[in-house]
């Protein structure tokens, strides 16, 4: 969690043990889980959280954000965090011409 206000932090420390500022750890069944990514949820405000946790898929975790920048997507039944470029657009296009190294090598030979 980033962000957020104090009071949230102290509420989670009830169920959770934060092992580095804004980062929980814990082992609560799942209805107490969901009730608590509620709370987090709500006392948020303008702050930011995200929630991994076990589950019993292929990749063995779960994936749940809130006012995140890093979006979960699906590819192929595994879940990955979709980072988005600073230019606005998801994915990264591939530069094309030269690279750095043969033009710099080029200049070397005198070519």
């Amino acid at each position: 969690m980033t962000a957020v206000p104090a009071g949230l932090r102290g509420d989670l420390t009830k169920w959770l043990i934060e092992i580095a500022p804004g980062v929980f750890v814990g082992n609560p069944s799942a209805r107490v889980r969901d009730l608590l990514w509620e709370r987090t949820v709500a006392l948020c405000k303008d702050g930011r959280a995200l929630l991994i946790f076990s589950s019993n898929n292929e990749q063995g975790m779960e994936f749940r954000t809130h006012r995140h920048s890093w979006i979960p997507t699906d590819f192929d039944g595994v879940t990955l965090m979709m980072r988005p470029s600073g230019d606005g657009q998801q994915y990264y296009s591939r530069r094309t011409g030269w690279s750095i190294a043969r033009h710099q090598g080029r200049k070397r030979r005198g070519v």
